[in-house]
């Protein structure tokens, strides 16, 4: 059986990962979404264990103990985000390839614990201001939560050259193309 891959799509929030990703996950036969555990609350429309394993703080630090977690961020106060072993592992020994949508520092950190198993994809936002558009279009940001995500999102695209390739999101359906060229050619190898 053929070692297993991964995808990985970072971006500051709003640039358009998440519909990145999902695009991949429906249009590449052999690619699976591995769902990331978050303390943070639903979003409107978003399930549990296929978007997100929603888990108390509480929750989230027993699976820490208990080293459930590839890697694990406090993104913002309070607010964790983490890749879980028994999801990567459960795609993997399914024979499939794993891609997961996430903040900067974990996609930097899952490429450097990876290497050359996994392809790192930054998704570039046109401007600060377009990101601004972007959160506040969503509808799902207090004023605080927006400028708290875009004061991030300036510290975050300086990183963007630390990624395997960057990818301009400023047409969505160009930029999807790019990453299925990329990531078609990077499963291919």
């Amino acid at each position: 059986m053929k070692e297993g891959k991964l995808i990985i799509l970072s971006a500051p929030s709003g640039a358009g990962k998440t519909t990145i990703v999902k695009y991949l996950t429906e249009n590449i036969p052999n690619l699976t979404f591995s769902v990331s555990a978050t303390t943070r609350e639903p979003r409107k429309g978003e399930k549990e264990a296929v978007d997100y394993y929603f888990l108390s703080v509480e929750e989230f630090g027993a699976k820490i103990e208990n080293k459930e977690f590839i890697e694990y961020e406090n993104v913002y106060p309070g607010l964790y985000y983490g890749t879980l072993h028994s999801e990567v592992d459960r795609i993997w020994n399914s024979g499939k390839d794993a891609a997961i949508d996430m903040d900067v520092m974990g996609g930097m950190h899952l490429k450097e614990i990876f290497g050359e198993r996994a392809l790192s994809i930054f998704i570039k936002p046109p401007s600060i201001e377009v990101l601004e558009q972007r959160l506040r279009k969503r509808g799902t940001e207090t004023e605080e939560k927006i400028s708290m995500r875009l004061m991030k999102a300036e510290k975050e695209i300086e990183s963007a050259p630390k990624f395997d390739v960057v990818v301009l999101n400023d047409m969505l359906e160009i930029a999807i193309q790019e990453v299925v060229s990329e990531v078609t050619e990077f499963l291919a190898k």
